[in-house]
């Protein structure tokens, strides 16, 4: 009789702890899907706001609170390649002509400020009318940055845009907000 009392007892802590794993991993894939992910950054094209190999916090959710701005640091589903991510800045919103006249960047036929970009841009590009629930993209290293200016497709759908960035967590000498 003692031996199926500990072999009942036993098998309730085994599904105890299978049901307390499963529930962790259930918390962990709703956070992950819907409220924030990690992210790493492969490549130069938002440097100096962002170094390579940086460590992210994109906010998922934040989106079905506030709108997306111009200026916003976002990671999105790059349109000319579904499968890979890329992260970039909202240069332009639904409506809005971006025009790049000797290498100053145009919004709406106003020269805009830009003090978050690496060294003075090169070229001409433009004019591009932004459709409406899109945006188009550009990196801070404007002059080596795979954007919104060479895609096939040049704009970012709203449903494509995964999250903003607005934290680095590594390297720790770099810990904080993004801009």
């Amino acid at each position: 009789m003692v031996e199926k009392k500990s072999d009942s007892n036993l098998m309730k802590e085994v599904l105890s702890w299978v049901w307390t794993i499963l529930l962790a991993f259930l918390i962990a894939l709703f956070i992950r899907t819907y409220v924030f992910e990690l992210v790493d950054v492969p490549t130069g094209s938002m440097l100096n706001t962002i170094q390579l190999d940086d460590k992210l916090v994109v906010i998922k959710f934040i989106y079905r609170f506030e709108p997306i701005k111009r200026g916003d640091i976002v990671v999105f589903k790059y349109p000319d390649n579904p499968s890979v991510n890329y992260v970039k800045r909202v240069i332009g919103v639904g409506g809005d002509i971006i025009d790049i006249k000797e290498g100053k960047l145009y919004i709406n036929g106003v020269l805009q400020h830009e003090p978050y970009i690496k060294e003075p841009m090169v070229g001409n590009f433009g004019p591009y009318k932004v459709p409406k629930d899109h945006f188009f993209m550009m990196g801070d290293n404007r002059n080596d940055s795979s954007d919104s200016r060479y895609w096939a497709h040049k704009y970012v759908s709203k449903d494509a845009i995964l999250g903003k960035v607005v934290f680095r967590i590594f390297p720790l000498s770099r810990l904080g907000s993004i801009k």
